[in-house]
Parts: C-alpha cells; structure tokens; sequence
C-alpha cells in the first residue's frame, strides 16, 4: 500500500517513528476510491447461521492501483476475523480480490494460524473462503443478545483469571461475600483440577445465602454457548482431555441445577461499565499481560462477537512488532498490553531484571514511572498514542459512544498518561471522534457494579 498519499502521522510515538496506524491507512485507502471505486462486501458466518457483513470500496479491475486492493482487504478481512469471528467468509467483489484472500487463508498459506483457529479450534467446522459477488454475499443476520442487568434474587457472580479466580454471592444487586482466590490454571494438564477448583469456589459463595438461584461467569477466552473453545486458562489441558474442559460449565450447571451462564470476560466488563455509566456503545480495553475486550451496542446488546482485538492489526508497517503466538505484525497484544511495555523498553534505554515474572518486570519500569524516569514516560506516551491511532481504527468497526480503559497497564501515573496520548491524538487527527468517544478510567461510579455483580446478572431465572 505504497503509492497510496497516507499523509504523515501527525502525533508520533516517542519510542516508534515507524509506526504505520490502520486508521490512517484505511482513511487514506477510503478517500483514493471514493469517487469511481467498486463495491467490496465482506461476509461472516459464525454459529448459529449467523452473518456479519462489512462493506468498503476497492480499486476496479484495469485500474493500475487495483494490486494495492490485496493488502487492504487481507487486513480488513484480517481484523474482521478476531473481532466479529466465523468459519466462512464470503469476498464479494472482483474475483481476483477473493482468490487472492483465499490463497492467503488456506491450510497451508501465509495465514494459516487464522484458518486452523477460525475453523478447526474456535468454530468446529472447516474454514472456508467463498469468492462471489457483492450482490451474493449473504444479507447480515445478527441482533446480539440482551443479557445481563437481572439483579433479583440469590446469585453467585465469579471470574476466573490467569492467577486469580474470584467468587461474590449477590443478593439482590448487592456483592453480600466476595474473595480473591490465587491459582495456577495455566500449569495443570488435568481438567478435574479446574472442576474442583471452580466447583469450591461457587459453593463458598453458596454457604453464604440461603439458596441460589442463578450463577454467571467470566473468563478469558473464547466462548460459545457456554462452551470454552480456546481459553489461555486451559493452554495446559492436552488436546485428547480438551472435551472435558468445553463440557465441563454444562456439568456445573447440571450439579448446581440453576439457569448459569458464562462469557469472555471483557464482554462482562463492557457490560459492568454500561451499567454503572446507565448508557450504551461501550468498548472495554483491558491492557494486561494481553489486551482483553469487550463490547456492549447502542441497544445494550452483547453480540457474540470474538472482540479477541489482541491479535487484529493496526499498525500496517511491514517490519512492525510480530505476535509470538500467530506470528502476524502489528497486531494490538504488542501495543495496548505488557507485552508493548517489554518490547520499548530497550528503545527506552531500560534494562528489565531477568528470573522474575512477567508481573514484576511491568512492577520494575512501573516504578520508575512513578519516579519520573524519562525512559518510562516515553514508554506511556508512545501506548496513548498508540491508542488514539487504535481507537480511530476501531471505530471503523464499532459504533463507540464510550471506551472504558482498564488493566494493569493503566496502574498509577500510566493511565493519565494513556488518556492524555490517545486524547490529544483523537483532537489533531480525528477531532470528529474526539467529540463522539467518552474515554474513561475506572471511577467511584463505574466501580459501583463490579465485574462479579455484572456476572452473576448474566442468567434469566
């Protein structure tokens, strides 16, 4: 995407004058084929026969620009796939377009980390690829769902993390118990010790209420009715015992015979922050070990949408940070997490201490963030600017009235500073955003419904 005009980043990160944000590419890509481009239309089809559609506008055939429609739509395509999910993608548009992507994302091509995790892993059916027209691709089928804000009655909310699983028993909206359990999920190959340590959990909380009548979870990972498909917590599970582990809510619910409902959990942060804000069109970003997020639309709905945004592009630069895991670059885990904290601080001149845990390596540059260390401001700043940047590209895909930023990244002096980098590039790039996009830290008020009240309001009784 070379010969496009993408005008010149007009806040840059101290730490990354090479960065090449989505949002100005796409903005650029948009403007070139505004007048006399053709008509692309990007299916999706998940579970349950539902469609996701997404429509742009592409060079035409015989147009000496058209090879630049390649890149642009593999990275639309790309995002799509961690955002919204699905085993089948239609590519509605010149034919070329289509063969191309499907080459890419084929068992054996450039993305087969996508086709394998799409298909086989997340969604239990065979990736596919389907080139046909814009006409042909199917019409959108999906409405989300309302669930959540059901606060009557005896409740157990958890949430289970990679070192921690956390439990409250809810009694009519109001968290009455809660704890804070340390756990090593990641570390154990058998699928009866997450039961039991899930199951000692729920009725801890339990013993504390005359009885229960409904039980909501929140988990990393990707969920689907109520079944773990692939989840960070379970990495240790082999893949012979997984079944267990996708069947094992089902068992729960069976043996604690109330309505339970378990879901990723940066969907049940969106939904704690729509709650507290008593508005809709919220994203939550959680910039932890990874980046975690969830969504809740202007209707309230929860979509059932991936919104795995740690591994969807955006930053366009060929040489950009690659992702150790699916081996694409410039995909958000390396720029709204830790993980982005790591790979500054040598540019930062910060040397980070070697044996100890990923936690205290961020503990270690955090310090000196508060201690007004240059490296470690030009780390934050570079992250708020990475952000804005991230945020002008998800807009592209999220109707967004409010974004709520969370994380152990945003600790201390780090989340002014995330606000303050992603604000002022939200005012000199995109000032029609800044006007529509409320961003929050976690206050008094968004704190009043915790993330386990949000997931014990998750099941209708």
């Amino acid at each position: 995407m070379t010969h496009l005009d993408i005008p010149h980043l007009r806040v840059v990160p101290p730490l990354d004058e090479q960065f090449q944000p989505a949002a100005l590419v796409s903005r650029a890509f948009r403007a070139a084929t505004a007048q006399g481009g053709d008509r692309l239309v990007i299916g999706l089809e998940r579970n349950g026969g539902e469609i996701s559609r997404f429509e742009t506008t592409v060079f035409p055939e015989g147009h000496p620009d058209f090879s630049l429609n390649l890149a642009y739509v593999e990275r639309i395509l790309k995002f799509l796939l961690w955002q919204r999910g699905g085993f089948k993608a239609y590519i509605g548009g010149a034919p070329a377009i289509g063969e191309y992507i499907r080459q890419q994302y084929a068992e054996d091509g450039p993305r087969k980390f996508d086709y394998h995790f799409m298909g086989e892993q997340a969604f239990e059916q065979p990736f596919q690829v389907i080139v046909c027209a814009a006409q042909d691709v199917p019409a959108a089928n999906e409405n989300g769902k309302l669930i959540g804000r059901n606060l009557a009655g005896y409740r157990i909310g958890f949430d289970l993390g990679a070192s921690d699983r956390k439990v409250s028993a809810v009694v009519d909206g109001q968290a009455i118990y809660s704890e804070e359990v340390i756990w090593e999920p990641r570390k154990h190959s058998d699928p009866d010790y997450h039961y039991r340590e899930i199951m000692t959990a729920l009725r801890t909380a339990a013993s504390k209420m005359p009885r229960v009548d409904a039980i909501g979870g929140s988990s990393a990972g990707i969920y689907i009715d109520n079944r773990p498909m692939v989840a960070s917590l379970f990495r240790g599970i082999p893949q012979e015992r997984f079944g267990e582990i996708k069947n094992m809510f089902g068992r729960i619910q069976q043996e604690m015979g109330v309505p339970l409902e378990v879901i990723n959990d940066g969907d049940v942060t969106a939904l704690a922050g729509s709650m507290s804000i008593e508005d809709n069109a919220i994203l939550g970003i959680a910039l932890g070990s990874s980046e975690a997020v969830g969504y809740v639309n202007s209707e309230g709905h929860i979509m059932g949408w991936l919104n795995e945004l740690a591994f969807a592009p955006v930053d366009y630069n060929p040489d950009a940070a690659q992702d150790e895991w699916s081996q694409d670059h410039g995909c958000g885990a390396s720029y709204f997490s830790q993980q982005c904290v790591f790979r500054l601080a040598p540019r930062a001149g910060i040397t980070l201490p070697n044996d100890v845990t990923d936690a205290e390596k961020l503990k270690f540059v955090q310090v000196k963030l508060e201690a007004g260390d240059e490296g470690a401001l030009k780390i934050w700043q570079s992250m708020g600017i990475y952000l804005g940047y991230g945020l002008a590209h998800y807009a592209d895909f999220y109707d967004i009235k409010h974004v709520l930023i969370l994380g152990r990244c945003t600790s201390g002096r780090g989340g002014d500073l995330l606000l303050e980098g992603a604000r002022e590039v939200l005012r000199v790039e995109f000032p029609e955003l800044l006007e529509k996009i409320s961003l929050h830290l976690p206050d008094e008020k968004i704190r009043r419904v915790g993330q386990s009240v949000a997931a014990a309001s998750l099941p209708v009784m």
